[in-house]
């Protein structure tokens, strides 16, 4: 069996907001998985959701290129602190990152970094002391339509969203929208069926306990799944920017469809490492 840590019972309490015994009952339950004391906390306590881990190893930007074609870029490159990822010639190294990008019309890291880029991202690690990355890119096609992009006022989220019909101003809005909310999905067809049906035996255990006959169980669990997939789907979010009307309803009024959207925010997905600084030099001055 796994060892259970005291920084994993951390992270299950940040994430649950459930108390501590409990967060490690659960995960020695679960065998040290936290995802699975995760699912199963939902089940037992009614718990709605838990945080995502997020936490993040990575500082830098986000930046966003449009062309004439239609086509839409979005590129993550990271440094180590946010003191360097403000840094003109970082960010005059980016720029360039992005404009051969979309001249090129690239769709792989590897092959766009080839040759000079990479020579000027070794040149420029060497002139600031940090290790520069670019990390990802992906693009979307709005050729036929229109094209928008939002970059957060810090720089650390950028979105791309592509409609079929529309303005560029329209899909500007909703890009700010995705920005804001954060939505997994476009539509709630394109949710996974194993995730719709995890979240369906987590609120069948939570609605079992109510002591209500199956036929009322069985609607709210049904009603359940219902809000969580409008929840976690753009279209069917209401407008951020007009609590009164959902995305969905936005694009119908503009006789537009989406196409579809990207979402880059900065070090998402890559695990930190936290140090504690004083415990660092307390050690060393005992050494």
């Amino acid at each position: 069996m796994t060892a259970i840590s005291a920084s994993m019972v951390k992270e299950l309490r940040e994430r649950t907001g459930l108390g501590m015994m409990e967060c490690k009952k659960a995960l020695v339950d679960a065998g040290g998985d936290i995802e699975a004391a995760i699912e199963e906390m939902r089940k037992s306590s009614g718990m709605k959701a838990a945080k995502k881990a997020g936490r993040t190893a990575a500082d830098g930007v986000v930046v966003a290129r449009g062309g004439d074609n239609g086509v839409g870029i979005l590129i993550e490159v990271n440094s180590e602190t946010d003191f360097v990822a403000r840094d003109d010639n970082f960010l005059n190294f980016v720029n360039t990152v992005a404009d051969k990008a979309a001249a090129d019309g690239a769709t792989d890291v590897a092959a766009l970094m080839e040759g000079e880029l990479e020579s000027a991202r070794e040149a420029l690690v060497q002139k600031i002391g940090e290790n520069i990355s670019v990390r990802r890119l992906a693009s979307i096609d709005a050729a036929d339509g229109s094209l928008g992009s939002y970059i957060h006022g810090n720089n650390k989220i950028g979105v791309l969203v592509a409609l079929k019909g529309g303005t560029a101003e329209l899909a500007r809005d909703i890009a700010m929208h995705v920005a804001a909310i954060n939505p997994p999905y476009a539509t709630t067809e394109d949710v996974p069926a194993e995730v719709v049906e995890k979240e369906r035996e987590i609120y069948s255990a939570q609605a079992a306990e109510s002591g209500k006959p199956a036929e009322i169980v069985a609607k709210m669990v049904e009603g359940r799944v219902r809000k969580f997939l409008s929840e976690n789907s753009l279209v069917e979010q209401p407008f951020v920017k007009d609590q009164d009307q959902t995305v969905g309803k936005l694009l119908k009024a503009a006789n537009a469809e989406l196409i579809g959207f990207i979402r880059f925010e900065v070090g998402e997905g890559i695990e930190k490492e936290e140090t504690d600084f004083a415990a660092e030099v307390a050690a060393q001055l005992k050494g």
